[in-house]
C-alpha cells in the first residue's frame, strides 16, 4: 500500500494513495500532481509502480513528479504508465539535463512532445 505523507514526508497518514486519488477525483479534481517524496531529488527515476497504480485508477490526468535524473526516465514513465505529463525541476535548474535533450529523446521514442 502506498501511504500518503505530509509535513515534508515526515508524517504518514492512514489513507492510501489509491484511495486518496479516487476520492479527490470524485470531489471534482481536474488533475493530480503525483509527487513521490521518497524519490524526490534522487535522480533514480520516477516511482513507476505508484504512477501506474494511480494513472490506471482515475480518469483525470496524472502528472508524474519526483525522481527524474536522465532523459530515459521520461520515456520510461510514458511507456510504462498512463501518466499524461511528467515534470522535473532540479535536473533542469542545475543544468544536469537540458530540457531540449528530453524533448528530442521523447520525440525520437515516438512520444508526442512540443519541440
Amino acid at each position: 500500500m502506498f501511504l500518503n505523507k505530509v509535513n515534508g514526508g515526515r508524517e504518514g497518514r492512514p489513507i492510501g494513495a489509491y484511495e486518496l486519488a479516487k476520492a479527490v477525483e470524485e470531489l471534482g479534481a481536474g488533475e493530480i500532481l503525483l509527487n513521490c517524496i521518497d524519490c524526490d531529488g534522487q535522480g533514480k527515476g520516477f516511482d513507476i509502480d505508484l504512477i501506474k497504480l494511480i494513472s490506471d485508477a482515475v480518469s483525470i490526468p496524472v502528472i508524474a513528479s519526483s525522481g527524474a535524473g536522465v532523459v530515459e526516465h521520461f520515456s520510461e514513465v510514458f511507456m510504462k504508465t498512463n501518466a499524461s505529463a511528467a515534470l522535473a525541476a532540479g535536473i533542469f535548474h542545475r543544468k544536469e539535463v537540458p530540457i531540449q535533450d528530453v524533448k528530442e529523446h521523447l520525440s525520437g521514442e515516438g512520444i508526442e512532445v512540443r519541440i
